[in-house]
Formats: C-alpha cells, structure tokens, sequence
C-alpha cells in the first residue's frame, strides 16, 4: 500500500533536507511531481537550481511554481508531490505584498486529501538563530515560522535535519 499524508521537514541551510525529501519521494519511482519555488535572480542562484535539478529523477515531473503554489499542487496527477521549498514561496509572496495572514491561509493548500496521497514539504528553520537587526527580516522569520506552524499542525509526520541527519519529531 502507498504512503499517504503530509510529510514536513524542515531544518537549517544546507542540512540535508532536499536529498532527505528526494530519497522519500523515491520510493515511488517515476511517479512524483517535483514543485520548485526558487527563482534565478543572479549566477549563484542559478548554479544552485541547476544543482538540484541534476539531484531529481529526471522522469520526475517538475513545475515551477514560485508563487501560485495551489494552482502547482492542482496540476499534480502523481502520488507523492514535494514541494521544495516553502521558504522562498513565502519570501516570494511577501515580497509581492502579501500580507502575513494571506500567506497562512494560503498553506492550507497542502493539507493532502486534496491534491495527492502524499505530500512532502521542504522548508527552513529560521527562528533559531539572532533576532534580525531590519523589519523585513523579521517579518520574515515570522511569517515562514507561521507557516511552518501551521503546515507541521497538518502534518502526519515531521523532521527535523542537522548535519544530513533526521530527527524524526512526529
């Protein structure tokens, strides 16, 4: 029988959670809907997208979805989708003005009954660190740790990754 749920894992930069999500979803073989939030807006960008492109099964579907991420989930036929990540979909939308609370609301597009059997979200753990010394820095932290709130609520199992490690905390 297939997996089923909303799979939340989080951690710090380059903590081993994209290849954590990766060797998940391969369970499924051919069968997952890769969903990348990131845009390129300078070289390093792009060398680290096209990094984690080489890391994807390429008979994998991929959509580019940076900011409409519900239309993205619509899209997906397979049954294992990862959403990698939910920390630049939230830079993305707060850097188009929209507000916090919209933001939130908008994550409950994940909830996994209505889009695949099973989801696996990506995100980073930014509240661990100093408060920011600017707004938008912290308003940031905020959000993004609401949302990780919210989506890790709904989940039905949670990691965190230190050093390429998991801990598994539901």
């Amino acid at each position: 029988m297939a997996e089923t749920g909303l799979v939340f894992v989080t951690g710090g930069a380059r903590s081993g959670k994209s290849s954590f999500a990766l060797r998940r979803a391969s369970a499924a073989g051919d069968a997952v809907t890769f969903i990348a939030t990131a845009e390129a807006f300078d070289d390093e960008m792009t060398d680290r997208i096209d990094r984690h492109r080489g890391e994807r099964n390429p008979a994998w579907r991929t959509i580019e979805a940076p900011r409409d991420l519900a239309t993205a989930l619509s899209m997906a036929t397979t049954p294992v989708v990862i959403v990698d990540c939910l920390s630049l979909w939230v830079s993305n939308l707060m850097l188009d003005g929209i507000t916090e609370a919209e933001i939130v609301a908008r994550s409950a597009c994940l909830v996994p009954s209505k889009i695949a059997p099973l989801i696996i979200t990506v995100t980073n753990e930014v509240g661990l660190g100093i408060v920011p010394d600017n707004a938008l820095a912290r308003a940031y932290r905020d959000c993004l740790g609401r949302v990780n709130q919210a989506v890790a609520a709904a989940s039905t199992e949670a990691h965190l990754l230190v050093s390429g490690l998991a801990l598994r905390l539901k």
